[in-house]
């Protein structure tokens, strides 16, 4: 068995990175309200029901908190069901819905949980409850010590394209690497990767896309 590693503390670590994540995500707050209000409005008159969607999702030390995303599912949509754990899931997300997902919009609740300090700007993304086999690859690395993100290094290099084991080594790898230069290198390149819609496939997964790759050929 892989003996897990263990997180590294420093002034960085310990403080700065709270610092910033705290004013970051309160400017954020007041900056981005008119874009708040106007998804609001939009997801409401395309599926009228809570603008917000909460999740339980996994912390630092495998803790719970409720994760919140702007609605991108239909009412009718099962709870605590990934999407591409759904039968059909194209069937299941709103017009409105489809555009948040495929250009992040869908994350921008989750700089309140940041304020609130449930989560991290940068860090590994947070599981959901049941997600088991990547809570369990993420121990080998320590990626369930720090705080989870609301993006991270492996979100800019693959995101819903990788595997289980191949993200839990990202995570890993941002754990060791973690810096405020590392995170500030996390940060653009989600700026990128989000314009450029990289790493994003709906409803699939790593696996699945592999799949029907192999079925094509």
């Amino acid at each position: 068995m892989k003996r897990r590693k263990k997180v590294k503390h420093n002034l960085y670590t310990d403080v700065i990175k709270n610092i910033i994540d705290t004013g970051m995500s309160f400017m954020g707050l007041i900056l981005l309200s008119p874009v708040f209000i106007i998804i609001c409005v939009a997801i409401v008159l395309d599926d009228p029901g809570p603008v917000l969607f909460t999740q339980k999702r996994v912390g630092k030390g495998k803790k719970y908190f409720m994760l919140h995303k702007f609605r991108s599912m239909k009412m009718s949509t099962p709870h605590d069901v990934p999407t591409h754990l759904l039968e059909t899931p194209e069937k299941y997300i709103t017009r409105v819905g489809r555009f948040l997902r495929k250009s992040s919009l869908d994350e921008l609740p989750q700089i309140w949980d940041i304020f609130r300090g449930r989560m991290s700007i940068i860090g590994p993304r947070p599981a959901l409850w049941n997600q088991k086999d990547l809570l369990a690859e993420r121990d080998k690395y320590g990626a369930n010590d720090i705080k989870p993100g609301l993006t991270g290094w492996a979100q800019i290099n693959g995101r819903d394209e990788l595997e289980i084991s191949e993200k839990a080594r990202l995570d890993g790898e941002y754990v060791e690497k973690q810096s405020f230069w590392f995170d500030v290198k996390c940060f653009v390149g989600t700026i990128k990767s989000v314009i450029r819609h990289e790493g994003f496939v709906e409803g699939k997964t790593a696996e699945m896309v592999e799949t029907e790759k192999r079925k094509r050929i």
